[in-house]
């Protein structure tokens, strides 16, 4: 079989498996790990897929614009249970670091009664604890993106280079075994929130997982609990292993309409 055909299969098996392994390849074709090798390495030169640790994956199609007040409207279930798992792990008398993503969001909304500082870059988290009165606000100060409703620039880094905190809660734009990417604003400033803090926890739903989006901000190396809503492939769960994350995910809420 030419390689070139063997190519074509290694894409429409991805089309109907979103991964290959490369001991896959060999078993499939009948070719050696060099070939394997070479036939991924020619593939991701022509961008038609993504190599990860061991096999490959599709590119993620190109995402397209959702505003935050879309975003807002659509926070799925999972997110919400995400949200309140997570909420579960603050302390009293914690300070924590909250980020700008609709995920921890939910986070926030389910904080309540609970005696803590949050630290975050979110207006709109803001405005939701400022209801809560056992919850002290520090709202970052920078500039303002009036359409996502958060603070960015060079004074928000800038700030968060001098806190201490607790924990810090990080929504992601995609997640892979490479590490995490959102928009490079947000990602430079998801970045030095993890930096400040002592734990670090990912909330990210199962959409996010082997995704790419424009901005690699950090490795897995500052990560230390992920909360998604279920759980990941054998291999993503080695993988975690291997890395000493911890995953949690929500308990299944039960049906009510039985």
């Amino acid at each position: 079989m030419f390689q070139e055909e063997r190519m074509q299969l290694i894409i429409e098996h991805l089309r109907k498996h979103n991964r290959i392994s490369a001991d896959e390849i060999v078993a499939l074709f009948d070719v050696s790990r060099d070939t394997a090798r070479r036939d991924l390495i020619k593939l991701e030169e022509q961008d038609a897929i993504i190599r990860t640790r061991g096999g490959a994956i599709l590119p993620s199609p190109p995402r397209e614009y959702i505003s935050y007040k879309d975003r807002l409207l659509h926070v799925s279930e999972e997110k919400r249970a995400i949200g309140k798992l997570a909420a579960a792990m603050v302390r009293q008398g914690e300070n924590i670091i909250l980020d700008s993503s609709t995920t921890v969001q939910a986070c926030a909304e389910h904080l309540n009664g609970k005696s803590c500082t949050v630290i975050t870059n979110s207006i709109h988290s803001a405005d939701l604890l400022s209801n809560h009165s056992a919850v002290h606000i520090r709202l970052l100060g920078g500039k303002v993106d009036k359409e996502q409703r958060y603070v960015y620039g060079a004074s928000v880094i800038e700030t968060l280079s001098h806190y201490y905190v607790d924990k810090a809660f990080i929504g992601i734009g995609g997640i892979t075994m490479d590490g995490f990417s959102a928009s490079e604003e947000e990602g430079k400033i998801k970045q030095k929130m993890m930096q400040a803090a002592k734990e670090v926890l990912v909330l990210a739903d199962h959409s996010k997982f082997d995704k790419r989006y424009g901005y690699r901000f950090a490795d897995w190396s500052l990560i230390d609990v992920l909360i998604t809503d279920q759980w990941p492939s054998d291999e993503w769960r080695n993988f975690l292993n291997e890395q000493q994350v911890e995953i949690l995910i929500p308990e299944p809420t039960e049906d009510k309409e039985l």
